[in-house]
């Protein structure tokens, strides 16, 4: 296997930090824009939900990125030379800002080729992503993890801000093609520490063995992970696809939605990551997942009364809103990444955090189209109510699993 870099040529951890959590931020935005923004944009112009939904197909290179991560790591980390991330992020995020420059000028429909436009930009982040978890892991020692994973999931709370809340209130004020653009040229921005940071000096390196899945499927640690992931992700996320067009319907405009996705996920969703990292280390991971669950259910049966009743003050329905897509969502997935990153082997961990994230994507790909044709044919409320039903079947799995197991409970 691998040879692991030791401790005195990493580079400082606040250095790591910056580089990765621009790249976060950045792919964040991509998605944002994606599920959140675009979903909103296409239901305001009347499209159906169940097309909508098709959005979700976009997940698809997320799910499936564990087939070309061996590959991608390989390359990354050569037998002999060396360490290339610099090189995957730096093409690839200028390829993904090309995208959206074609985007921006083709428009958000027909819907499909918004979808083909957008499935290729996820193609490139998904790879730009294994080298950058895998950069993460390799140079951050096991007592600098919590604060990586406080960078991932809050630059991705960050990254979401943007393409969820500025975008949508760029598109409102200047239109779609200017609003694309803007978040092309931050796509740029957000990747230069990486690309000019301590990605930038490396050293040829001598390496043993090559990163490989079978590697990752014969721990026991990754196969148990990989179905924590499924269940969990099921729980947090299905109910939230239809967020976005539910809020559309129930009277907020663009512009005032694109402000509390913004400032929801800049604000709240950012310090329920800082507070899902002091939580962990207190309470442990299994406990903090549970009882975001617990509270996801609770919120998404708020949300099918909400759906029954359109009298209610929409500052409180967005006041559950933004608590629900932000504030729990980002303490649970904070405990749930820090498990990842424990799972994760530091000698191929782009390969074996991929595979997390692939079950991830792979669920809520399944839950977002599925939301979709069940909002379109039964209203919001049923989908809302079967999203909290399968939180409720999830939740002692999780813990089950998580205890018999005895995986990582703390950062």
């Amino acid at each position: 296997m691998l040879q692991n870099t030791s401790t005195h040529e990493r580079p400082s951890p606040a250095a790591v930090f910056a580089a990765v959590g621009g790249l976060y931020i950045g792919q964040s935005v991509i998605g944002g824009l994606t599920f959140l923004g675009l979903p909103a944009v296409l239901r305001a112009a009347g499209l159906p939900l169940d097309q909508i939904g098709l959005l979700y197909l976009v997940v698809l290179p997320w799910a499936l990125k564990f087939l070309w991560s061996p590959y991608v790591e390989r390359y990354r980390l050569p037998r002999v030379g060396r360490n290339r991330s610099r090189i995957i992020v730096g093409v690839g995020i200028a390829l993904c800002a090309i995208g959206l420059v074609i985007l921006a000028f083709t428009g958000p429909s027909p819907v499909s080729l918004a979808i083909g436009i957008l499935f290729v930009v996820a193609v490139i982040t998904a790879t730009v992503d294994i080298a950058c978890d895998g950069y993460a892991v390799e140079m951050l020692a096991i007592a600098h993890h919590g604060w990586g994973n406080a960078a991932q999931v809050g630059g991705s709370y960050l990254g979401s801000a943007i393409g969820a809340g500025l975008f949508l209130v760029l598109v409102d004020h200047y239109g779609w093609k200017d609003a694309t653009l803007v978040m092309a040229g931050l796509l740029l921005l957000l990747a230069l520490p990486f690309v000019f940071g301590p990605a930038a000096r490396t050293r040829v390196e001598t390496r043993d063995g090559a990163p490989s899945l079978i590697n990752a499927l014969k721990r026991p640690h990754v196969r148990k992970g990989l179905l924590v992931a499924a269940l969990y992700v099921a729980a947090q996320k299905w109910g939230l696809a239809m967020l976005g067009p539910f809020l559309v319907d129930y009277g907020f405009d663009l512009a005032t939605l694109g402000t509390f996705n913004g400032a929801g996920s800049m604000v709240v969703g950012f310090g329920g990551a800082l507070l899902g990292g002091l939580l962990v280390r207190v309470y442990g991971s299994s406990r903090v997942l549970v009882v975001s669950i617990i509270a996801q259910i609770l919120l998404l049966c708020v949300f099918a009364a909400f759906s029954l009743h359109r009298e209610i003050a929409q500052w409180i329905v967005m006041t559950v809103a933004v608590i629900s897509s932000s504030c729990v969502m980002s303490i649970g997935f904070v405990a749930l990444y820090a498990c990842f990153m424990g799972w994760s082997d530091p000698r191929q961990a782009g390969i074996d955090f991929t595979l997390f994230q692939c079950m991830d994507g792979i669920v809520s790909m399944v839950g977002g189209i599925g939301a979709g044709a069940i909002a379109e044919r039964f209203g919001y409320h049923v989908a809302f109510f079967v999203a909290a039903a399968v939180s409720l079947c999830v939740m002692p799995m999780i813990s089950i699993l998580l205890r018999s197991q005895r995986l990582p409970p703390t950062l």
